[in-house]
C-alpha cells in the first residue's frame, strides 16, 4: 500500500476523534443518500448502499441519521439532489491526484477545487489525464495479528485477490463488485474487519523522500480533503513513515 493509503487511514481515524467529526459524518451521510438514490433503499439488493451503511456505522454515525439519509435518497423525505463530479490534477512533484465530489452546485465546486489546487502548488488536468494510472478496487482492512497462511486461505476462499501487511493490520484487495461478499465471508471465517470500502489504487507510485516536497504534497491533500464537497481524494505518492508521522503528528 502506498504512503497515501496510510495518510488516508490516519485522516479517517483523526476525523472520528476531533473537531472534524461533524464533517466526516456529513460526508458519509451524503454518500449514503446518493447510494440510496442510485440503487434503491434495500441493502439486500443495493451493494453500494450496504457498503456505505457499514462505513457510516464504523464511524459511529447514528442509525436514525443513516435511515433518514436513505429516505432522502429514495424520495420518502425531501432533500438536496447531489451530483457526482470527479476532478483530475497534479500535486507538486508530478504526483497524480483524483478528487471525487458530491455537489449541489457544479460551478461553485469546480471553481473552489481549482482554487485549492492552484493555491497549494498543484494544477487541474483534463479529464482522463491521470485516471488511467489507477484501478478501482475493494479494500478491506483486517485487524492483526493473524496467521498469514490462514488469512491467505480465507482470502482465496472468500473470492478476494490478495493481501498486504500495513502496520499491525492487513489490507485485502477485491474486485469492486466482490467487496461486500468478501467482507461477509471473512467475518464468518473469524477475521476482525476494521473497515471496507471502494477505492482507487495507483498502478505505480512516486517515491517522495524529500521532506520539503512531501510536506507540499500533504498540504495540498489535506486542503482538498477538507473541502465540504470532497468525498474521496486519491494520489500515487509513497512517503516514508517517519515523514508521514511527523507531518500528521
Amino acid at each position: 500500500m502506498s504512503g497515501h493509503s496510510k495518510w488516508a487511514t490516519t485522516k479517517h481515524r483523526k476525523g472520528a476523534k476531533d473537531s472534524a467529526r461533524a464533517k466526516v459524518f456529513a460526508k458519509l451521510i451524503r454518500q449514503v443518500e446518493v447510494a440510496a438514490r442510485e440503487g434503491g433503499g434495500d441493502q439486500a439488493t443495493n451493494a453500494s448502499l450496504r457498503t456505505m451503511f457499514q462505513k457510516a456505522r464504523e464511524s459511529s454515525v447514528p442509525i436514525d441519521t443513516i435511515e433518514r439519509a436513505i429516505k432522502r435518497g429514495t424520495g420518502e423525505l425531501e432533500g438536496v439532489r447531489y451530483e457526482s463530479i470527479s476532478y483530475e490534477g497534479y500535486a507538486p512533484g508530478g504526483v497524480a491526484v483524483i478528487v471525487e465530489t458530491l455537489s449541489d452546485n457544479r460551478n461553485r465546486t469546480s471553481a473552489e477545487i481549482k482554487h485549492v489546487f492552484s493555491r497549494n502548488g498543484g494544477s487541474i488536468a483534463e479529464p482522463g489525464a491521470v485516471a488511467w494510472q489507477f484501478d478501482r478496487k475493494g479494500i478491506i482492512e483486517v485487524k492483526g495479528p493473524v496467521d498469514e497462511d490462514q488469512l491467505l486461505e480465507w482470502v482465496m476462499e472468500a473470492g478476494g485477490e490478495n493481501f498486504t501487511q500495513q502496520g499491525d493490520n492487513y489490507v485485502v484487495t477485491t474486485e469492486p463488485h466482490d467487496l461486500a461478499a468478501v467482507r461477509e465471508a471473512l467475518e464468518k471465517f473469524g477475521a476482525k474487519v476494521l473497515s471496507a470500502e471502494l477505492t482507487l489504487v495507483p498502478q505505480n507510485v512516486i517515491e517522495v523522500d524529500d521532506e520539503s516536497e512531501a510536506k507540499k504534497i500533504l498540504r495540498l491533500m489535506d486542503a482538498i480533503d477538507d473541502h465540504d464537497d470532497v468525498q474521496n481524494v486519491y494520489a500515487n505518492f509513497d512517503i516514508p513513515d517517519e515523514i508521514l508521522s511527523a507531518f500528521e503528528g
